[in-house]
């Protein structure tokens, strides 16, 4: 395994959050995707579409971070990487049979847009699976807060309701949902390390994941800091 490799998997797998993030989304997709093609948006290094390809589907990641995308092709299982704007992606209609996207729509200005094409993008009968910020209970620790929407640039927050009606206006039904941090406690751990961790710091608590997964399975599927979403393409 090439020193690259080992760094991506632990900056994307021994996380606090990542790894039961975009792998519940990637279980929920399936173990053997040969024959689909899949999109990750706003992918970054592609780290978490090369899953997908090693589990056999053909796989695009996009995004603008060059930087990401130049180190995501050193990696062993690189997806297509392209450089494009996910408010104007430049695929055609049904041009996929399932989109990914982990933690993006909170950073985009428009997010209707962004589901605009990936819906245009979804053939029918296709599916979405994606995560975004929640943040129920920021407003108990408002320094926090506005910490981390700077941090991280966050533009907008979602639960699955809302998700669910945004998906519904373009011809998307939601299917599940599962959020994650759900108790008052994982979600001020959650909003500590973002504001005084960074990435580090979420790497750093990693041990604490499955302490954070119990919780998550003691607590009502209500709210939390990061909502999941599976829906499907109306035909």
């Amino acid at each position: 395994m090439k020193l690259s490799d080992v760094v991506a998997f632990m900056g994307h797998q021994v996380h606090v959050c990542r790894y039961r993030e975009a792998g519940t989304l990637l279980a929920w997709m399936g173990r053997d995707l040969r024959g689909k093609r899949v999109l990750d948006v706003a992918g970054g290094d592609g780290y978490w579409a090369g899953q997908a390809r090693k589990r056999g589907a053909q796989a695009v990641s996009i995004d603008l971070a060059r930087k990401k995308m130049l180190y995501g092709q050193t990696l062993a299982h690189p997806p297509a990487l392209i450089e494009c704007d996910a408010l104007r992606l430049p695929f055609g209609e049904g041009s996929f049979d399932a989109v990914l996207s982990v933690c993006a729509i909170e950073h985009f200005d428009d997010g209707g847009k962004s589901l605009d094409e990936m819906a245009r993008v979804l053939k029918p009968g296709g599916e979405i699976f994606m995560s975004a910020d929640v943040l129920s209970r920021a407003d108990a620790w408002p320094k926090l807060r506005d910490a981390h929407k700077a941090k991280y640039h966050v533009q907008h927050t979602y639960t699955h309701e809302t998700l669910g009606k945004l998906m519904d206006e373009r011809g998307l039904d939601l299917v599940r949902h599962s959020y994650q941090f759900r108790t008052p406690a994982a979600e001020r751990l959650y909003l500590s390390l973002s504001t005084y961790g960074g990435k580090v710091g979420f790497n750093a608590a990693a041990p604490l994941a499955p302490l954070v997964a119990l919780a998550d399975r003691r607590a009502p599927n209500e709210r939390g800091s990061i909502v999941l979403i599976h829906a499907r393409k109306r035909a």
